[in-house]
């Protein structure tokens, strides 16, 4: 059986604990794609953790954690994760690279720096990673497959001799920097090809036999829906498809192996980066919700700058979930939203003197204004309780108000940063997987 654990939202949604959760029942998990531009924070017996290329599966030891093909493979941050895990306690995780992953070179970090610098104000709130020139790259069909630094050095030199003449065009003249050094850049492919080289693997063929085999495979993406760059905020989206749908192709498994698709919404909305935010909060109404959410603030996990943050948004969840495929919903950081006498809920938009609770296109969401609810606060702290029908009651109807509002089923509720801070629920929206 496949699994997905996805994003609801615009990231940052606290899939990392749910995966974490989840590989417990799992014999593989599998990063499908993006990169090291966003992270997963995980609270377990180990310590704290962010992690953002390793799978969330590498503190099982039992289980597979396969960096599949879809992923932007940042080699030396996989190294740095690596070490920083296991120099923390935590013993050597098992580890598959596809041999198909193509990686994020040297100069893909140095373009998106130049570019968002040469953007100014204008810029898309990159993290700067390289991500949009690295995916430019892979469909420009002059990106670097891991399996072709295995060539002779003859064969190396010419690639690098032809992405050169491209890029040097470019960095001389537009951004007025030096050209690559080539022999430099061959350098660097010797070195991280040593350094990767015993846990490469043919993913796609690994898994097929796991799953002839009945085994559990979860995916893990990063981002979330709005983050899409087709079904997204574009152009203040990410460079590859967070969707649970893609999760075959970053894979390479049928699609039709993925019977569970969990995902991960936040009991309030928060963002990193530029783009429509339709039910944002300002000044010190969100100052304050920014320092008592997530677990430790609502900062970026990867970049550490502060997250937007915002009143739950069911227009862009219900969207959100549709795309996504949802058969379980899991509500995160629930036990932050404790201290509010009351809590508003966006659930519809308005938009030119109409209300709609359909998400629009990115211009129109533009001019979007939100429509609320208001709904009364618990005013008490919900951790370590264990059992939905110990909440308290006006916690359970903000609940259920916002399952209605979605349209798919609330299973999972988190309401605390650790593995075991978590309620099972059953719902009427439920469908039998």
């Amino acid at each position: 059986m496949v699994k997905a654990v996805v994003g609801a939202n615009w990231g940052d949604e606290g899939k990392g604990k749910i995966t974490d959760m989840l590989a417990d029942q799992a014999d593989v998990v599998i990063r499908f794609q993006g990169g090291a531009n966003a992270g997963h924070t995980i609270k377990n017996k180990y310590g704290k953790f962010a992690l953002h290329t390793m799978p969330s599966g590498v503190f099982h030891q039992n289980t597979m954690n396969i960096i599949g093909n879809g992923v932007a493979f940042d080699i030396p941050k996989f190294m740095k994760e690596l070490k920083d895990i296991t120099d923390n306690g935590v013993p050597m995780p098992k580890i598959m690279i596809s041999d198909r992953v193509q990686v994020m070179m040297p100069y893909h970090v140095l373009f998106d720096t130049l570019e968002e610098a040469r953007l100014a104000g204008k810029s898309f709130g990159s993290t700067k990673s390289g991500i949009a020139p690295f995916y430019s790259d892979k469909f420009a069909k002059i990106g670097w497959q891991l399996n072709e630094f295995y060539q002779d050095d003859d064969v190396l030199k010419e690639k690098i001799a032809r992405i050169a003449e491209i890029k040097d065009a470019l960095l001389v003249n537009l951004y007025h920097v030096e050209p690559i050094d080539q022999a430099g850049l061959l350098n660097t492919i010797h070195e991280w090809r040593e350094q990767v080289k015993p846990y490469i693997g043919n993913v796609s063929l690994y898994l097929d036999k796991a799953l002839k085999e009945g085994k559990t495979v979860l995916l893990e993406g990063q981002l979330g829906t709005m983050k899409d760059p087709d079904h997204g905020i574009y152009p203040m989206v990410t460079s590859s498809s967070p969707l649970a749908a893609y999760g075959a192709i970053g894979a390479g498994i049928p699609p039709y192996e993925i019977k569970q698709i969990v995902t991960v919404s936040k009991a309030y909305s928060s963002a990193v980066g530029a783009g429509a935010f339709t039910s944002e909060l300002f000044g010190d109404e969100a100052e304050e919700l920014r320092r008592r959410g997530g677990d430790g603030g609502e900062y970026g996990a990867t970049t550490g700058r502060p997250r937007r943050v915002g009143w739950y948004d069911c227009v862009a969840s219900k969207y959100g979930c549709r795309l996504q495929g949802t058969t379980d919903v899991a509500f995160t950081v629930l036990d932050v939203l404790g201290y509010l006498d009351e809590i508003k809920v966006c659930v519809g938009y308005e938009i030119d003197g109409e209300v709609t609770t359909e998400f629009p296109v990115t211009y129109l969401l533009e001019k979007a204004k939100p429509v609320y609810e208001t709904l009364p606060g618990w005013k008490c702290s919900i951790d370590g309780i264990r059992k939905y029908e110990d909440l308290p009651e006006n916690c359970r109807k903000y609940v259920e108000f916002i399952e209605e509002h979605i349209g798919y089923p609330i299973t999972m509720v988190s309401n605390g940063p650790a593995r075991e801070d978590i309620i099972y629920r059953k719902s009427k929206l439920s469908k039998t997987v």
